[in-house]
């Protein structure tokens, strides 16, 4: 006998959501907490098994400077992400990584090719199916990638190996001018005020949170007095 037959097809469904949400909550932590495990395992292999210990003052310098630019990100991307991918693929997103680039736009194209709204059972379930099929595909081609790098760099010229030496300083300026193009004055600001602090004869350690604390304080102030400018 079918359920709707017999009034039990809505509590039927609403139970196995329940469930669905309990195991995506129980493999969810467990898999994240497993990854961040894993993400240790290097390091401190590296560390302290090969003698390669950076030294602690490093370490604090680059955790320091990466959380002062990044670390708000840690509080408001579950909180942002979560109403649109749902707890299932929250955990997933969270689990592959790249999330605005690709689990959240495969989520949204896989509700969308269903026709579901966004907060309803069937849009959850068709956003965890987009992203986990996202995520297969970008661990196959970057698994491909990875085993065929080293082919890769050896055949390329001697010339193309010294450039690999500004990567780091064009992907700092590609994400200036990304979020400096809305606002290019706003960028100028940042620009100037990271060349102050760098040239500035003070420690390294604080230079990062320092251009980061400046650059918001001379933003917001630029804020207020635009707005008041406008109110007047």
């Amino acid at each position: 006998m079918r359920a709707a037959e017999t009034g039990t097809e809505t509590p039927v469904k609403s139970n196995g959501l329940e469930v669905f949400h309990s195991k995506a909550h129980y493999w969810g932590r467990l898999t994240l907490w497993m990854l961040i495990a894993m993400c240790l395992v290097v390091p401190l292999y590296v560390s302290f098994v090969l003698g390669a210990h950076p030294g602690w003052n490093v370490i604090l310098v680059g955790l320091i400077g990466y959380a002062s630019f990044i670390g708000i990100m840690w509080v408001l991307e579950p909180i942002t992400y979560y109403p649109a991918l749902g707890i299932g693929g929250t955990y997933l997103a969270f689990l592959t990584g790249n999330i605005a680039n690709m689990c959240l736009p495969c989520s949204s194209a896989a509700q969308k090719a269903v026709g579901a709204e966004v907060g309803t059972r069937k849009a959850e379930i068709a956003g965890v199916i987009g992203i986990a099929i996202a995520s297969l595909v970008n661990i196959t081609i970057i698994v491909v990638i990875i085993f065929a790098g080293t082919a890769i760099l050896g055949a390329l010229p001697a010339a193309v190996h010294e450039a690999f030496d500004f990567i780091l300083p064009a992907i700092f300026g590609a994400v200036l001018g990304q979020f400096a193009y809305k606002t290019p004055k706003y960028g100028i600001a940042a620009l100037l005020v990271g060349m102050a602090v760098l040239f500035a004869p003070i420690f390294d350690l604080i230079k990062i949170p320092l251009t980061v604390a400046l650059t918001i304080a001379l933003i917001l102030f630029m804020e207020k007095q635009k707005n008041k400018k406008a109110a007047d």
